[in-house]
């Protein structure tokens, strides 16, 4: 059967999309890029992002459309299918022929070879308090960067989250797994590496931490740079900092989710530490990590929050001046502490507003921390040739995650070269190769 499968959300998403090409290509199956020409289409669905169930419905309409009446199979796959099985199911007018969850993957092969031949609509939503993937190599297309989960599942009962009940809890793969897979990688051509968990800090295997596991990675030959994403907030041990500080191949970036900036807010979404706590941490980054890249997310509009408490959520962005935010509106989760606990009765009109007035200082801000570079010559990763409508451009990332374009093609993807940075916007800093040495961020 040739499959078609369309990846929404966070970047664990996608890694479970490059196992789920893995585990369907050793059964045989083929993985296309022409949706129109495959069998069967699977949707791989985020229950986080805003109105993403509905994106979904609309999606499975869109694509039984398109084909006037000829068969196909859709399934529905990842966080939402668990979260919304009985509403996916139940919806009359939702054609929908099978669901799996994080968790269930592997058994995919069998739920669609029984939707092909009964008609039944089969599903699988197990959680696994052992499964991790760690004997499947994902199909990844290939590229500079690649992601590895080194956990999954989340212990983290943040109220308005979904994650717990939908990828269960907290399990971690070994060093020796993870180092594996990162060899393989370097083998392969990738040059960097991005390592998942809904908590990295919280990473545990065989005696050896988050910080152990970095090292190890490092000492991986042909891996130039490590990425990781996300830390929480509550638990950033000084070892972890130290190896961000100390070793040349983990990048200076980290992502410290911030949620809101009152405490009283951040009591209610159950986050464990306090404005204070948070501005005291980020502090500490800031001095054991000189250059560091922060960026964070921020919720407007939590249940009860009012004009004085979200004003401190732009006092503490004005603080600490992240170099990017990721804001999103309030958006009410089935099944989440906060749906059952904290009625949604903060107006839509106010929650845009808000999310209009985070976007606008942080783009401020954003700009303002980018135009530091101007005149810097930085080390750039070069990712993509021949970006422009020209193909006369070349794209590439700092350490700190910004990306940079440069005029011309020579160069080759996954080198590290100096280039001085001549102009910078909100999304992007210009610049040209250097001959100097770059500063290391």
């Amino acid at each position: 059967m040739n499959v078609f499968v369309e990846t929404y959300g966070c970047q664990m998403n996608e890694y479970d999309t490059e196992l789920i090409r893995a585990i369907l290509g050793k059964e045989g199956f083929a993985f296309i890029k022409d949706e129109l020409a495959a069998d069967v289409v699977m949707l791989n669905t985020c229950a986080i992002r805003e109105n993403a169930h509905r994106k979904v419905y609309g999606r499975v309409h869109e694509i039984h459309h398109a084909r006037e009446g000829k068969p196909v199979l859709v399934g529905i796959l990842g966080c939402m299918a668990t979260n919304l099985r009985k509403e996916l199911f139940e919806n009359r007018g939702l054609k929908i022929d099978f669901i799996a969850g994080p968790d269930s993957y592997k058994h995919l092969p069998d739920l669609i070879r029984t939707a092909a031949a009964t008609g039944e609509k089969p599903f699988d939503l197990t959680l696994s308090e052992f499964e991790t993937y760690s004997d499947v190599y994902p199909a990844r297309e290939k590229g500079v960067n690649a992601w590895i989960a080194v956990m999954r599942g989340c212990n983290n009962f943040c109220t308005f989250c979904v994650v717990p009940y939908t990828r269960g809890r907290e399990r971690s793969r070994t060093v020796e797994n993870v180092v594996g897979e990162a060899a393989r990688l370097a083998a392969e051509g990738f040059r960097q590496i991005t390592l998942l968990g809904q908590n990295v800090n919280s990473y545990h295997s065989e005696g050896k931490d988050f910080a152990d596991l970095l090292e190890a990675v490092s000492r991986v030959k042909g891996i130039e740079r490590i990425r990781f994403t996300s830390p929480h907030p509550k638990d950033f041990p000084d070892r972890v900092l130290d190896v961000v500080a100390n070793n040349p191949k983990v990048c200076k970036q980290i992502h410290l989710p911030l949620q809101a900036g009152n405490n009283r807010v951040l009591g209610l979404m159950d986050r464990t530490y306090t404005k204070e706590e948070f501005l005291e941490l980020a502090a500490k980054i800031k001095a054991k990590i000189p250059g560091v890249t922060l960026s964070t997310d921020v919720i407007a509009g939590f249940p009860t929050e009012t004009d004085a408490e979200f004003e401190e959520t732009l006092d503490v962005l004005e603080q600490i001046r992240f170099h990017s935010a990721f804001t999103f509106k309030y958006s009410e989760r089935k099944g989440t502490i906060a749906s059952r606990q904290h009625p949604d009765d903060v107006p839509e009109a106010i929650k845009t507003e808000r999310a209009v007035r985070l976007t606008d200082i942080q783009r401020r801000i954003t700009l303002e921390r980018n135009k530091e570079h101007v005149g810097r010559t930085q080390p750039v990763m070069i990712e993509a040739i021949g970006t422009a409508k020209s193909g006369e451009e070349t794209q590439g990332r700092t350490d700190g995650n910004t990306i940079v374009i440069l005029p011309g093609t020579g160069y080759t993807p996954g080198e590290i070269i100096p280039v001085r940075i001549t102009a910078a916007t909100v999304s992007v800093l210009k610049g040209e190769a250097a001959t100097e040495a770059a500063c290391p961020a």
